[in-house]
């Protein structure tokens, strides 16, 4: 049966339903869902200012330098054992669009202003008698610039969009109000409606270069052609709009959401030297033959999204899979090591709640796994040729060739939130570690103007692999985070998150003979929405 581009558009606009207080993600399901309805407004535009500002107190824990001198936080310069950092930064963000008038059509543009800026961050001459900040490159950052097509054979999407799945624990937009970063992709993707699913497939430009300047000076000309690094995904989503989930939970109807896509990614060439941290300008006498290498590198992940919903509950899931495996890990040119890198990782992340739609309260348990490496250190965040991590290190390389080959490690998105301390701040997210997270949020006050809602959670954490962890245990620890939040009818939301850290023995440092200490946090957030 063939659909009208109305009916079509309706259709598309399925995507796993946010939380009441978090925007839309857009990612492969929901592309084209502002499509299909003839509009007396050509343009749209939306968006919200942030301003947060924060005390932290002992987040190295008291900790000390690891075995291979890290620290787990940096400490102030002038008295390191006073322990208390602040840090305040703003933003402001800005979607638009341009829908032609009968709403076939759409071109979107996101960009961000002073994004995660610090305040007070630089200033014009001596800091003492400064009068104004210096802008620079990077108070501007477009996010995203794409367009959409409806036509009766679903809709295609050019540019690059927003990448979001499931929870974000994998793939994550970064569209929730407390997200500092977010994934996108060079795309062109297709999405149709069939047999009551939404089917997708997408083609991403992961990576080209290097580039030499055409002889305008205005192009790029891509120089390596075999370097590029490709994507393809595939999807199937069966899925409600926000609207229609919620009127089906007011009405006491059950409902079974759930989704899966895979997506495979390769590379045959590489070029090190315009990504390594000593490498040599990219400009074309720096350039010659001698810096391909042959890379061989293939992978592939798989993830699936459940999501089961009543009138007084909520349970959602999401797992994924990934591979990957490098045939020539060396990145010097000319130095072949002997055997290929490989990765198996595996993630799961579960979130629960219990209380009517719209209430003054719910309650639930979430839990999440992330698969470890033996390897010192956990592989968060582990820089380029940085040297070999220690036993008793917070971070380091996974992978040693020629002795060490693998990297199995599963790395949550960083914008999937499940504490404000030990994974969000010291780790950088979650990988190799398994956690339980209870959480309750109760109405304390709602009234014409607005709401105020008092939350709490507490996080219980333990490493999957005790030789990642710097005291070469398990238990990491338990951190309470309660919240005060008051969210006005007139798109003002105030909130007040503290929060503390009550560290166990896979945070201590054994070489020195230190016991880790709580750490503690005071945040403040202003956001208006517009």
């Amino acid at each position: 049966m063939m659909l009208g581009p109305i009916g079509l558009a309706s259709t598309l606009a399925l995507a796993p339903a946010p939380q009441a207080d978090e925007p839309a993600t857009q990612g492969l399901g929901n592309y084209g869902a502002t499509l299909g309805q003839r509009r007396a407004k050509v343009w749209e535009i939306g968006g919200y200012g942030r301003m947060r500002g924060e005390l932290q107190h002992n987040f190295d824990l008291d900790h000390g330098p690891t075995p291979g001198g890290q620290l787990l936080y940096p400490v102030p310069l002038s008295n390191p054992s006073r322990q208390l950092l602040t840090r305040a930064d703003m933003r402001l963000r800005t979607d638009l669009s341009a829908h032609a008038p009968r709403g076939w059509v759409s071109m979107n543009v996101r960009f961000d202003v002073l994004d995660n800026f610090a305040l007070g961050s630089a200033p014009a001459g001596i800091p003492s008698a400064t009068t104004t900040q210096i802008s620079g490159p990077d108070v501007l950052r477009v996010k995203r610039a794409f367009a959409q097509v409806l036509t009766p054979l679903g809709v295609i999407a050019v540019g690059r969009m927003g990448n979001h799945w499931g929870l974000g624990m994998l793939a994550n937009s970064g569209d929730c109000s407390g997200c500092d970063s977010s994934d996108g992709s060079d795309r062109i993707a297709w999405a149709l409606p069939a047999a009551g699913h939404v089917f997708a497939l997408a083609y991403d430009i992961s990576a080209t270069g290097p580039f030499v300047p055409d002889a305008t000076g205005t192009r790029a000309i891509g120089i390596a052609p075999r370097a590029a690094v490709h994507s393809v995904t595939g999807a199937f989503l069966r899925v409600r709009g926000p609207n229609s989930l919620a009127r089906r939970r007011r009405g006491g109807r059950l409902t079974l959401e759930y989704g899966a896509y895979g997506s495979y990614r390769w590379q045959k060439l590489d070029v090190p030297s315009t990504y390594l941290p000593l490498a040599s300008p990219d400009v074309a006498p720096a350039l010659d033959a001698g810096q391909l290498m042959i890379r061989g590198y293939e992978a592939a992940a798989a993830d699936a999204w459940l999501r089961f919903t009543g009138k007084w509950f909520r349970a959602e899931t999401e797992a994924a899979y990934l591979w990957a495996n490098v045939e020539q890990p060396s990145l010097i040119p000319g130095v072949a090591l002997p055997q290929p890198a490989t990765s198996n990782q595996l993630g799961l992340a579960l979130e629960t709640a219990v209380g009517e739609v719209g209430g003054r309260w719910d309650v639930g348990v979430d839990f999440g796994f992330a698969s470890g490496d033996r390897a010192p250190g956990f592989g968060a965040y582990p820089g380029i040729n940085a040297p070999a991590p220690r036993p008793g290190d917070i971070e380091g390389a996974q992978a040693a060739p020629p002795y060490d080959n693998a990297v199995n490690n599963f790395r949550f998105h960083p914008d999937y939130r499940i504490d404000r301390i030990l994974f969000r701040e010291i780790i950088g997210t979650v990988t190799d570690a398994v956690y339980v997270r209870p959480h309750a949020r109760y109405t304390a006050w709602r009234g014409h103007t607005g709401a105020l809602d008092i939350d709490l959670a507490g996080v219980f954490s333990s490493a999957v692999e005790p030789t990642s962890a710097p005291g070469q245990q398990r238990p990491l620890g338990f951190e309470l985070d309660p919240s005060i939040v008051y969210r006005t009818n007139f798109a003002l939301e105030a909130a007040f998150e503290p929060a503390v850290l009550f560290p166990l023995a896979g945070l201590d440092n054994l070489a020195a003979g230190y016991s880790a200490k709580p750490a503690q946090l005071y945040r403040l957030r202003l956001q208006f929405n517009f």
